[in-house]
């Protein structure tokens, strides 16, 4: 009987120390879900502040033909890349998609939704898919970031619409979407 009850503690420890280890080894992952259609300079604070709080992080570029993206998914996941690689981010990596966000996230071993918040009219949008997503999921938690003030008024469209009027847009998006901005407008 002490034999059996020694066996048991040592048996419980073992797995509690397992387990201790696991769960300390787990990357906390997490995806950043947008079109980016271009990235701005808000994007790649939210990038920065989000990789603060996590080991990886996974922008998801959506493909989203249905809102006539500017540029192509693969120049929208290029200037992302670029407007990153001399960060030393090792730790974020950009994949393009075009399935639910959900389904991505899982397939990418993501707990965390990351998503960034400018003004009161972003947070019930976001608030509205961050609840569908947990209706759909609910193993997935959506974390809400604001970016830095000097960024808090950027947003994609507008860096289209000023380079559209041959505004200067310099210091709102990564210098590759500068050139591409300008490209485009030629």
């Amino acid at each position: 009987m002490v034999l059996r009850f020694n066996f048991s503690i040592l048996a419980f420890r073992v797995i509690i120390l397992i387990f201790s280890r696991w769960t300390m080894t787990k990357k906390r992952i997490a995806i950043y879900p947008g079109t980016f259609d271009p990235v701005t300079k808000g994007h790649v604070d939210i990038m920065f502040r989000a990789l603060k709080l996590f080991d990886h992080l996974v922008v998801a570029v959506a493909l989203s033909p249905e809102k006539g993206p500017l540029f192509s998914i693969e120049k929208r996941v290029m200037f992302i890349s670029e407007a990153c690689q001399d960060k030393n981010l090792e730790h974020l990596e950009t994949l393009p998609f075009d399935n639910l966000l959900i389904d991505f996230a899982v397939a990418n071993s993501a707990s965390v939704i990351v998503k960034g918040l400018r003004a009161v009219s972003d947070f019930e949008y976001e608030l509205q898919m961050g609840l569908v997503n947990r209706n759909l999921n609910d193993s997935l938690e959506t974390v809400f970031l604001i970016p830095s003030q000097e960024h808090s008024f950027l947003s994609s469209s507008f860096v289209k619409e000023i380079a559209r009027h041959g505004g200067d847009v310099s210091k709102m998006v990564p210098a590759s979407v500068l050139k591409g901005l300008k490209d485009v407008s030629r």
